[in-house]
C-alpha cells in the first residue's frame, strides 16, 4: 500500500473523471509516477498522538483563563490590573477565597506574597467590586476545571518523558536552537523525526513543513507564490520557537527578522525565520551537531562594504557630507 497526496497526482495530465479516477491511479502506480508520502514509525506516531492531545489541552487551559478573566471584568474587580499573573499563588489564593465568600478588600490584600506586597494600596483599590453568589459559581467551576487540566497536562508530559526513549537525545539537539524550549523541541521532534535519510535535501524537509514559496508556474507566468499547507501542529511549534529567537538578544535569526520586517513584513519575515530553523534541524540532525549561532552581527561581516554604502546614503538623506577614512585592521 502507498499513501501518496491527492495534489501531486491531481497535477498529472491524463483523465481526471469519477469514473476513471481509480484506472487512472492503478495506471500511474505501474508506471511508477506515483510518490509516497512521509509515514513516520509507529513510536514517533504514539509521541506524535501525546504531544498533540497535550497541545490541544494546553490551548483549552488557556481558553479557561480567558473565561476567568471575562468573568472578572463583570464583577468589576481589577486583579489583573495590578497583578502580572492571577493565577500565581498570591492571585489564586485571592480568587479561592472570593469563592469561599470572603469579599472585604482588606482581607484580600493581606494575601499577597513577594513583591506584590509593595502594591497593597492599589490592590485593596482593585479588589472592590461586585462580587455576587452566581460569580461564585461560575469562578469556582472555572477553578476546579483549570486544576484538572493542570493535572491532565503533567499527566501527559510525564508519559511524553517515558515514550520518548530512542528520541531523547534528539529533544537535547533541537533544544540548542535559538528559541526552542524543551517542550517546543518534543513537538519538533515527534512532527518530523529524527532520521533525516526521508528528506533528501534540507529544501524537502522545508517544502515537507510548508514552509517554503510555492511553485506555480503556467505559460512563463508565475502565479500566486503562496506557501502550501503543512502539518499544523508543527507550524504552532514553529510560530512559538520564531516569536521567541526574534526577541533574543544578539542572535543570528532575530538578526534576520529584524533585516526582513521593514522591506516584506512581519509575516513574511516571520516565516523566512521559521524557513531558517527547519534548515537548521536539517543539518544538525544530519551531522549530529548542535547549534551554532552565526551571531547578530553576521550580516554585517558578510558584506562589509554594502552596509557601508548603507549607513552613508543614511547619513546623506540627513544633509552631511561623509567622508571615510579607513583605519589598519
Amino acid at each position: 500500500m502507498t499513501l501518496c497526496n491527492a495534489r501531486h497526482v491531481k497535477q498529472l495530465p491524463g483523465r481526471k473523471t469519477d469514473v476513471s479516477d481509480a484506472q487512472w491511479l492503478c495506471q500511474l502506480m505501474e508506471a511508477g509516477l506515483l510518490r509516497g508520502s512521509f509515514v513516520p514509525p509507529k513510536p514517533q506516531r504514539q509521541l506524535r498522538t501525546l504531544t498533540r492531545y497535550r497541545k490541544t489541552q494546553i490551548a483549552e487551559r488557556q481558553r479557561e483563563a480567558n473565561r476567568l478573566h471575562k468573568a472578572l471584568e463583570d464583577t468589576g474587580i481589577k486583579l489583573d490590573c495590578v497583578a502580572t499573573d492571577i493565577l500565581g499563588k498570591s492571585g489564586r489564593a485571592m480568587l479561592d477565597a472570593l469563592v469561599s465568600g470572603t469579599t472585604d478588600p482588606e482581607i484580600l490584600a493581606e494575601l499577597a506574597r513577594g513583591k506584590l506586597r509593595k502594591k497593597l494600596p492599589a490592590l485593596r483599590e482593585a479588589l472592590r467590586g461586585r462580587f455576587e453568589a452566581h460569580h461564585a459559581l461560575v469562578i469556582g467551576a472555572i477553578l476546579s476545571h483549570l486544576d484538572f487540566l493542570d493535572e491532565q497536562i503533567d499527566r501527559l508530559s510525564e508519559a511524553i518523558a517515558e515514550q520518548l526513549g530512542p528520541f531523547a537525545a534528539g529533544v537535547e539537539l533541537a533544544s540548542t536552537m535559538t528559541g526552542v524550549a524543551r517542550r517546543t523541541a518534543e513537538v519538533m521532534v515527534a512532527e518530523i523525526g529524527v532520521d533525516m535519510s526521508v528528506f533528501p535535501t534540507a529544501g524537502h524537509l522545508a517544502s515537507w513543513a510548508g514552509r517554503c514559496p510555492g511553485n506555480d508556474q503556467s505559460a512563463g507566468k508565475r502565479r500566486s507564490g503562496r506557501t502550501r499547507k503543512g502539518s499544523k501542529w508543527l507550524g504552532i511549534a514553529l510560530e512559538e520557537a520564531a516569536l521567541a529567537a526574534t526577541r533574543s538578544k544578539g542572535t543570528y535569526l532575530a538578526a534576520q527578522y529584524q533585516r526582513l520586517k521593514p522591506r516584506i513584513g512581519h509575516g513574511r519575515a516571520l516565516g523566512a525565520v521559521k524557513h531558517s530553523m527547519l534548515i537548521a534541524y536539517w543539518h544538525m540532525f544530519t551531522t549530529g551537531e548542535t547549534y551554532r549561532d552565526l551571531g547578530g552581527d553576521y550580516f554585517q561581516r558578510r558584506d562589509p562594504e554594502s552596509h557601508t554604502r548603507r549607513l552613508v546614503k543614511r547619513l546623506q538623506q540627513l544633509r552631511h557630507d561623509v567622508t571615510l577614512t579607513p583605519t589598519a585592521a
